[in-house]
């Protein structure tokens, strides 16, 4: 039999392990799975004749070099980080390698070995990264096809809570890692291009400087701009293209809310608070304002940031619970960001029936015989449950098909790769659509750049 291995088991994992085991018969394929806890691996493979699950210790050489020797084809589904012993084992022992994470420096280095040994290192063949690479390569290849000359390409993506389990006034629950959302555009200014001028949105004012959408039958929503829209400029072939955007999609209203945290100073993570395990959650937000003999913690909040009682704002930081003198941080020696993730967690957390949603909305602007014209292309993916969520699906199922595209030679060029020719997108976009994983796109009047980003 033909041998996978996969590693980690998290909660990307689902569709990813239930693909490759509802095609291990017909293909010849016996799936292993490593993980250093294997309770969650034992659950998604259940009795399955043709899996196995293996304690991994990826921190242990030996261990993991085995497991990697006995596989003809690795799928690293491990934090990004420790992706790179995998790759580099991958090519000692010439293996192929899968992983739905970003190419990071060390990761490209290894792209001459992987070719040298006709070896596919494929990677950022999840959601974002991934479906959103092939769906937009998809698009531009087309248009550039018909001669068209590509001016605008907006990008945007958001991991949501489904409307059916819509229950709070933030509309927005932890569908992925909480520690991502809090600190989520840190570290530099935002930088995109609109209408051939470079634009830089600080830090300080990413919430505040939002751009709308809407997508049928799913209603409105608000996007801010990711931290280096520029990334993909060259891989997509678009150097010379007047408005390049890219960003993070929410419900409206999430962003006003979200800078009242950036504000006060409860999203950093360069220093810890002392204490902090005997701090209250009123503690906590009182440790950001001004001293008053006679205020209290609520009024010096609104007074400090000219919330009105009435705001809605306000209803939403209330229903955080965030005043509570009773509750406590128990974190020892915790950066602020930490403390408000503790926080939030208690809120926005998914409850045993709530279901996530992925939605994804691409923009393009080209000309085309002295015309211009303008595509839009939504995809929204709705979990079935806690197991089989939307992020578990959009992530897993582009990992799993690819995974087995090149173990049946389909996908062949050599490498450290990302899913940005046809050889690559054009057969997972079609299998997606099998899953209910699909863009609508339409002809919509060509509208150029958001004036209010002027």
């Amino acid at each position: 039999m033909r041998k996978i291995l996969v590693i980690g088991s998290g909660k990307s994992t689902s569709y990813l392990i239930k693909y490759l085991l509802d095609k291990s018969t017909s293909e010849n394929l016996h799936i292993t799975i490593g993980d250093l806890h294997i309770k969650n691996a034992e659950k998604l493979i259940g009795n399955h004749e043709n899996a196995t699950a293996i304690t991994l210790d990826v921190f242990n050489e030996n261990s993991r070099v085995e497991a990697i020797k006995n596989a003809d084809i690795v799928v690293s589904m491990l934090p990004a980080r420790f992706h790179i012993e995998v790759a580099k084992n991958c090519i000692t022992y010439k293996k192929h390698m899968v992983t739905a994470s970003y190419v990071s420096p060390e990761m490209q280095a290894l792209h001459d070995d992987a070719k040298a040994n006709g070896l596919v290192l494929m990677n950022e063949i999840g959601v974002d990264p991934g479906i959103d690479h092939m769906s937009a390569m998809q698009v531009l290849d087309n248009i550039r096809s018909k001669g068209g000359k590509i001016i605008l390409f907006e990008s945007f993506t958001g991991g949501l809570v489904a409307p059916e389990s819509d229950t709070n006034l933030w509309n927005y629950k932890f569908t992925w890692n909480p520690r991502n959302v809090v600190v989520a555009g840190q570290g530099s200014a935002a930088k995109f291009l609109q209408e051939g001028t470079y634009k830089y949105i600080p830090y300080n004012r990413l919430f505040r400087r939002t751009e709308f959408l809407e997508v049928d039958g799913f209603g409105r929503f608000e996007v801010y701009a990711n931290r280096d829209s520029l990334k993909y400029q060259s891989v997509y072939g678009l150097d010379n293209i007047k408005t390049l955007y890219r960003g993070t999609m929410r419900r409206v209203g999430f962003s006003r809310a979200w800078n009242i945290f950036v504000t006060l100073g409860m999203t950093d993570d360069s220093y810890t608070i002392d204490d902090s395990e005997n701090m209250s959650y009123r503690d906590f937000v009182n440790a950001f304002l001004t001293y008053s003999p006679t205020d209290s913690v609520e009024l010096k909040l609104r007074h400090a940031l000219k919330i009105d009682q009435d705001d809605i704002v306000w209803d939403k930081l209330v229903e955080l619970d965030i005043f509570n003198d009773k509750k406590r941080v128990e974190l020892k020696k915790a950066t602020p960001a930490q403390i408000l993730q503790k926080i939030l967690m208690d809120s926005w957390t998914l409850k045993e029936d709530d279901k996530d949603m992925i939605v994804m909305y691409h923009k393009f602007g080209y000309e085309l015989n002295g015309k211009k014209h303008q595509i839009d292309a939504t995809m929204v993916a709705v979990g079935e449950d806690q197991t089989y969520t939307a992020m578990a699906k959009t992530v897993g199922l582009p990992v799993a098909i690819a995974t087995l595209a090149i173990l049946n030679k389909k996908i062949t060029t050599p490498g450290v790769q990302m899913p940005i020719t046809k050889e690559v997108y054009e057969p997972i976009l079609e299998e997606l659509k099998d899953f209910g994983v699909q863009f609508n796109e339409k002809e919509v009047p060509y509208l150029g750049y958001n004036p209010l980003n002027n």
